[in-house]
């Protein structure tokens, strides 16, 4: 069997003056070492995407992480300044991404932004600058020049027993991980189950209840030590092995 093809829709990133269609490295290098996977960046565009076309061709779906935020308008919300940076070429281009994948059955996993777009395209809502809220830690990125320091697994979540993915990181109970976000989920989508939380209450990893194949979403980074540390390298191969399945059923 050919190596599978597996979309990264892409972000929207101002270079040299100009606007790039891009995709983080750290995604691309899990997807491809761990995952074992070819990655194919989706173009980010408002308006004109055959998105079936996208998906006639590929065997898997990774909806990455991102410095940017879901549009609040999407999930309902008036936006103000703080709830930026946007990028509404990624979320038209995404959000529908995600539920054509599902309706199809093809293995879909998000990470970080990817989890957000994951609830608000299933009709669930966000929050925003949670540090703020009583009771709530800082999961925002800390300020350091290192990103192996900025990205270290140093948070404790709880993986629900009998969980999905409980069953792909082949463990449940506490486990380290490394969240980065200052957005996180609010009111969840109907359509997802809680899978993870932290002490705080913070919801950190969800699964769609009725999805016919691979479908959760983790609001940590999995993919920036994928080839070193257990757990984030158990969800990415459990990702693969769902995406070779999807690739020899078709």
């Amino acid at each position: 069997m050919t190596t599978p093809l597996v979309a990264i829709p892409a972000d929207i990133r101002l270079l040299d003056n100009t606007e790039w269609h891009a995709a983080q490295t750290q995604y691309i290098n899990a997807a491809v070492k761990v995952s074992k996977v070819i990655p194919l960046i989706v173009p980010a565009l408002k308006s004109g995407h055959d998105l079936d076309a996208v998906l006639d061709r590929v065997d898997g779906v990774l909806v990455s992480g991102s410095a940017s935020n879901v549009h609040p308008w999407l999930y309902g919300k008036a936006a103000t300044e703080a709830d930026g940076p946007f990028d509404p070429a990624r979320d038209a281009t995404s959000l529908p991404l995600i539920r054509k994948a599902l309706e199809r059955g093809i293995p879909l996993l998000a990470i970080c932004r990817g989890i957000q777009e994951l609830n608000v395209a299933l009709g669930g809502t966000l929050a925003s600058e949670i540090q703020e809220q009583p009771g709530v830690w800082d999961h925002r990125k800390p300020p350091v020049e290192s990103r192996d320091e900025m990205f270290a697994i140093r948070q404790p979540v709880h993986v629900r027993e009998g969980s999905c993915i409980a069953q792909h990181l082949g463990l449940a109970g506490e486990i380290q991980v490394n969240s980065l976000h200052r957005q996180a989920i609010a009111e969840t989508a109907p359509r997802l189950q809680v899978e993870a939380t932290a002490a705080d209450g913070t919801i950190e990893a969800v699964s769609v209840i009725d999805a016919k194949g691979f479908a959760v979403g983790v609001q940590w980074h999995p993919e920036y030590w994928a080839e070193t540390d257990s757990p984030s390298r158990a969800l990415f191969e459990a990702f693969g092995t769902a995406v070779r399945d999807y690739a020899a059923s078709r």
